[in-house]
């Protein structure tokens, strides 16, 4: 299993915007073969002193049966038009791309 932890930094006053054209695409992720979780996470208020909240960034969650099937998802069509309409509305983009350590 495979675990994506995607940082979007967004141009102020987008990020209602960008959720939009997300939530439309994930339907179509999870109909991906492999794709066992997806979903994108915002912050909240949390008062926890150490929370690095970012009012522009949306933060994206995802598990993947596989590493192939990961990049199969990065070059399907429903994702390159995704990445068409949300290009003026991010400055950067991060990945962690994780796996489980299951014996150290």
């Amino acid at each position: 299993m495979i675990t994506v932890i995607a940082s979007i930094e967004l141009k102020p006053n987008t990020k209602s915007q960008f959720l939009e054209y997300f939530l439309e695409i994930v339907p179509a992720v999870h109909q991906e073969a492999g794709c066992l979780e997806y979903y994108p996470a915002i912050d909240i208020d949390s008062g926890i002193t150490s929370q690095a909240k970012n009012e522009n960034a949306v933060t994206v969650l995802e598990k993947w049966d596989s590493l192939e099937s990961l990049r199969d998802h990065l070059v399907a069509p429903h994702m390159n038009a995704y990445r068409e309409k949300i290009k003026d509305l991010v400055i950067s983009v991060s990945l962690k791309i994780l796996q489980p350590v299951t014996d150290p």
